[in-house]
């Protein structure tokens, strides 16, 4: 098991302490299921199971090493897409 600090506002720690009285449970069992309750409402997602990384770099070869053609070509290119 793991320990762990955790900071609560005053309201919901009197809130924790009156559960745990109440069930005769401590605070850190009222702790326990509260965050198994979270963590049924909140089932891992497809998206969040995978890790998303960064594509290797692509191998290219520069065909155009002249600045002004490299420039001009840009402009070429960006007048193309508007």
């Amino acid at each position: 098991m793991i320990r762990t600090q955790i900071q609560l506002p005053d309201p919901l720690f009197r809130q924790v302490q009156r559960i745990a009285r109440e069930q005769d449970w401590s605070i850190a069992e009222v702790m326990r299921r509260g965050a198994e309750a979270v963590t049924r409402a909140y089932p891992p997602t497809k998206s969040s199971a995978q890790h998303w990384r960064l594509p290797p770099p692509i191998q290219a070869v520069l065909l155009v090493t002249e600045p002004t053609v490299l420039r001009d070509l840009a402009q070429a290119d960006a007048e193309r897409l508007q």
